[in-house]
């Protein structure tokens, strides 16, 4: 190497060893490392950072043979402001030669020399694949605590607001009488807390456990494809606390429901109650209709009226009994029910006064046609006229009867139409149709 190549590889070495120097102070202050010394660890996250906790011892020990070597460079530089052949001949040999004498223990193997043969007590290696070497133990140890910082700053407090809240919502279980052993939704919250519970010890323990790397990690003895001051890259596996989120946000709906219940039970009750009476006002007075049909109506089929619903009135009791005794789980399925079942008996009743009301229907309304007709007959001139008044007489008589003849009172009523429609009645005068659309 010449003057110049030696400044310029002196200057590159001493950049990067200050680089690898703050990193390192950065790595001892990482709070991933502080947490994870003293810590109680289990499975993976143990295995792991026993072998990064002796890369990072090891790593500093790299760090002081690299200075010195560094040094050393650096003074047989000093020596002359224009070093001879002599004085380059050793600063090649230092800054590019195997002039760093470390322990083979210390050294993780390189990638190509895995299984290349038995581990030696002693190696000399030069500066930049010790520099390499450095990186890969810092790939190691840095990998180990970001993901352990990452997944402990993710997970125990958000599992520690989500037990809070569990315990928020048993106590509403508990207000609306669902209970351990009576309701599943009580076995859905023990459930509940036991899996958030054992899910925080996992946390604690093996953190790695939930961690999932973007890329392989780091091994001992490998090198990383990318800087090694950059940052792992990964993601905390949220999966069963995502699940446990949902489950309770589900349980929590639920009991919100039977909460809304015992405040309105008492009102919807109520209002099963009165279409119950409304059903049975109305299924009376289809009883009195069909009385007075079958009285002031000849001939007529009259359907039978359907009495009251009495198993639906022992619902009903049964309802008022869950929720005198707080069973609001059970309350909800069958007031549901209730409500559906009252508005079908209303309906049902009211179906039977239109059906058994129907003659009386349609003799109100051939009364209503007489009348008008009448009328129209006034207003031709017609009131006098004998057949005219014949003809009103006998429908007349017909719909006012008891019995009456739906039938022959019908007739009654159109013969009377025909005589005020026929021509020779009322010259001039325009056709009953003709009136009428006008």
């Amino acid at each position: 190497m010449n003057r110049e190549e030696v400044d310029r590889a002196l200057a590159r070495l001493g950049a990067e060893r200050d680089a690898v120097e703050a990193a390192l102070l950065a790595l001892q202050d990482h709070p991933g490392r502080r947490l994870l010394e003293g810590a109680a660890l289990s499975g993976r996250t143990q295995e792991r950072w026993a072998v990064a906790e002796q890369g990072l011892g090891l790593l500093w020990s790299l760090f002081d043979r690299y200075s010195e070597a560094l040094a050393s460079a650096r003074a047989v530089r000093a020596r002359r402001g224009r070093p001879g052949s002599a004085e380059l001949a050793e600063l090649s040999e230092l800054l590019t030669g195997a002039s760093v004498t470390v322990s083979g223990g210390q050294l993780p193997d390189a990638v190509g020399r895995l299984g290349a043969g038995p581990a030696r007590l002693v190696e000399r290696v030069g500066l930049d694949e010790l520099m390499e070497r450095m990186n890969g133990w810092y790939a190691v140890v840095l990998e180990v605590v970001n993901a352990v910082d990452a997944v402990w700053s993710a997970l125990p407090a958000r599992i520690d607001l989500l037990l809070a809240e569990l315990g928020r919502v048993q106590m509403l279980a508990l207000s609306v009488g669902v209970r351990p052993g009576s309701h599943p939704l009580a076995d859905d919250l023990a459930g509940l807390a036991s899996e958030l519970t054992a899910l925080r010890a996992e946390v604690l323990a093996d953190p790695l456990a939930l961690w999932r790397p973007s890329r392989v990690p780091a091994q001992r003895g490998t090198v990383p494809e990318t800087s090694a001051l950059a940052s792992p890259t990964g993601a905390v596996d949220t999966t069963g606390f995502d699940r446990a989120g949902r489950q309770l946000d589900d349980v929590r709906v639920e009991l919100e429901g039977l909460l809304r219940l015992r405040d309105e039970s008492h009102e919807r009750l109520q209002q099963v109650g009165d279409l119950l009476q409304r059903a049975d006002a109305t299924l009376a007075e289809a009883r009195r209709a069909r009385g007075e049909v079958l009285a002031k109506i000849a001939s007529t089929e009259v359907p039978a009226v359907p009495g009251p619903a009495s198993a639906l009135r022992e619902r009903i009791v049964q309802a008022v009994e869950f929720q005198q005794t707080g069973q609001w789980h059970r309350l909800g399925p069958l007031l549901d029910t209730l409500e559906d079942s009252a508005a079908k008996e209303l309906a049902r009743a009211r179906h039977s006064l239109t059906e058994v009301a129907q003659p009386l229907a349609v003799r109100a309304e051939l009364r209503g046609r007489l009348e008008a007709y009448k009328a129209m007959a006034a207003r031709r001139g017609l009131a006098e006229d004998p057949v005219v008044v014949e003809r009103f007489e006998k429908a007349r008589w017909l719909l006012w009867s008891a019995p009456c003849d739906l039938r022959a009172a019908a007739e009654a009523v159109a013969r009377f139409q025909q005589a005020l429609r026929a021509p020779e009645r009322h010259p001039g005068h325009q056709d009953i149709q003709d009136g009428q659309g006008e």
